[in-house]
């Protein structure tokens, strides 16, 4: 058997013209605005252990005519905001609204159990304006956040496999639930009263359910608090809503109570206002 060694140079030149010839795409450099490890350092091997990257969350108030008024909780993966990087003038999905609850039930909690979760959009449903997503699970002392994908622009490059420390991963999404120093009084209202409302089960004492709390940062800004007869719960609509006004000329604390107060004085589907 005869072995021809071509040059380094016109190996490559050949084989990229065997691409070309095939219809597949040619082998891509590197998107220097997207710093994170090629996917072979990712995953470990020959180039070694997975590099760990750190997780920092940053809470964003919307603009007061946003869709979602709930302030933005913005994943920064070493310090870079990557959903500014693959999706400018998206906003990110995982609103504050959806962090009450059990950790497991937090929009990025990683289980064992793989998940996808979208984590931004163009101010709109998805499935119609797209966005971007990427799969979240935990394996043993490691999270990771693999399979991106942009749905907005398939033409910008995604971020390779992203490892994170499970402790610091964990700890970061705790610190985040129980930081306040960004909020605003609307927003410190809107997240006492859901609490205080969702740990006394008063709705369920009248064979109803709260659907959702609502922000209002348009001015006069206020909260709004809809729920359900028991039997219409699931239904596309309410039956029922407080719309309480909120001012940045009182404390925070002291108009929640006054709100929770006033909604739990008695049966609420008589001082509410039907919808």
């Amino acid at each position: 058997m005869i072995t021809v060694r071509l040059p380094p140079r016109t190996l490559f030149a050949t084989v990229s013209m065997a691409i070309r010839r095939c219809g597949r795409q040619q082998f891509r450099v590197p998107d220097k605005r997207f710093p994170y490890p090629p996917p072979s350092v990712i995953i470990g091997g020959v180039n070694g252990p997975a590099r760990i990257s750190t997780l920092a969350l940053r809470h964003a108030l919307p603009h007061p005519l946003a869709t979602e008024q709930w302030a933005q909780v913005r994943p920064l993966i070493d310090g870079r905001d990557v959903l500014g990087e693959i999706h400018p003038g998206g906003v990110a999905s995982c609103s504050r609204r959806e962090w009450f609850g059990p950790a497991e039930e937090w929009p990025l909690a990683a289980l064992e159990e793989p998940r996808q979760v979208e984590l931004s959009n163009n101010d709109c449903y998805t499935g119609c304006c797209g966005g971007t997503f990427v799969t979240i699970h935990r394996q043993g002392d490691r999270v990771v956040w693999s399979s991106w994908r942009n749905t907005n622009d398939i033409r910008v490059p995604v971020p390779a496999d992203v490892h994170f420390d499970a402790a610091q991963y964990d700890a970061e999404l705790a610190r985040a639930v129980a930081d306040t120093s960004w909020e605003e009084p609307v927003d410190t209202v809107a997240r006492l009263v859901t609490q205080e409302l969702a740990d006394s089960n008063w709705f369920e004492r009248w064979d109803c359910v709260m659907d959702r709390v609502e922000l209002e940062r348009e001015v006069p800004e206020g909260v709004e608090v809809y729920f359900s007869r028991r039997r219409d719960a699931g239904a596309h609509r309410s039956d029922f809503c407080f719309d309480l006004p909120v001012t940045r000329h009182e404390p925070a604390g002291e108009q929640a109570r006054r709100i929770i107060a006033l909604i739990t004085a008695g049966d609420p589907r008589e001082t509410a206002e039907p919808l």
